[in-house]
């Protein structure tokens, strides 16, 4: 082989090989950028969505001419599991929760895990869609003991507001108005409330004794 042939091979060489590091190192960035939001928009413990990206979802809703309702729900005497059984099997609690949520029949475009043990569904349809929605979140929490270990099972009990997105909301107001519904439906010992804004709010559901086991 020539110099000059072997110079430019050897040029060759280092550049492919430097491009490939360039490439190798660009993918890991962008693997780590897609991580880093994915990490940035996610629940660590339940893979849910999180608050922002809920928040991000509501905006999104407002200013779309579809019909939209966020539900909110609760674990009712969440705090007595965590006292009871402890913080790992209140996470596990949590994680099957989320599972049962995500796996929902219905028009859900966002399950999130806001904080605690607080979880939200922003449901694409009108009021019937949205207290269905609502209802079946509840009735799947509760229809049957969760099993967190071998040799423990929980009764779970839950509580579930909901509200419509309506023109001119912001989000606060939205999440405004389901936390009331929740918590009306928590002092009346009712399984789902919801908000109208128009008359008086609809009940659904009914109260249950829950105990733990």
């Amino acid at each position: 082989m020539s110099p000059i042939v072997h110079t430019i091979v050897t040029t060759v060489g280092g550049i492919l090989a430097g491009l490939a590091l360039a490439g190798a190192l660009l993918w890991r960035q962008h693997h780590a950028l897609l991580a880093a939001r994915h990490d940035a928009t996610h629940d660590e413990l339940t893979g849910l969505p999180n608050r922002r990206l809920l928040l991000t979802g509501l905006r999104a809703a407002l200013n779309h001419h579809g019909c939209f309702g966020l539900v909110l729900l609760d674990l009712d005497g969440f705090k007595t599991v965590n006292d009871t059984f402890g913080h790992d099997t209140g996470n596990v609690l949590l994680a099957q929760v989320g599972r049962l949520l995500e796996g929902l029949d219905a028009p859900i475009e966002i399950t999130a895990r806001l904080s605690g043990d607080e979880f939200a569904l922003l449901v694409r349809g009108d009021r019937d869609d949205v207290a269905a929605a609502a209802h079946a979140a509840w009735s799947s929490i509760g229809r049957a003991p969760l099993h967190v270990d071998d040799a423990t099972t929980i009764d779970v009990a839950t509580s579930v507001g909901f509200t419509l997105l309506r023109l001119g909301m912001s989000p606060r107001q939205v999440l405004a108005e389901a936390d009331q519904a929740m918590y009306q439906a928590k002092r009346l010992g009712l399984g789902v409330w919801g908000h109208s804004p128009l008359t008086e709010p609809s009940g659904y559901g009914r109260s249950r004794d829950r105990h733990h086991h």
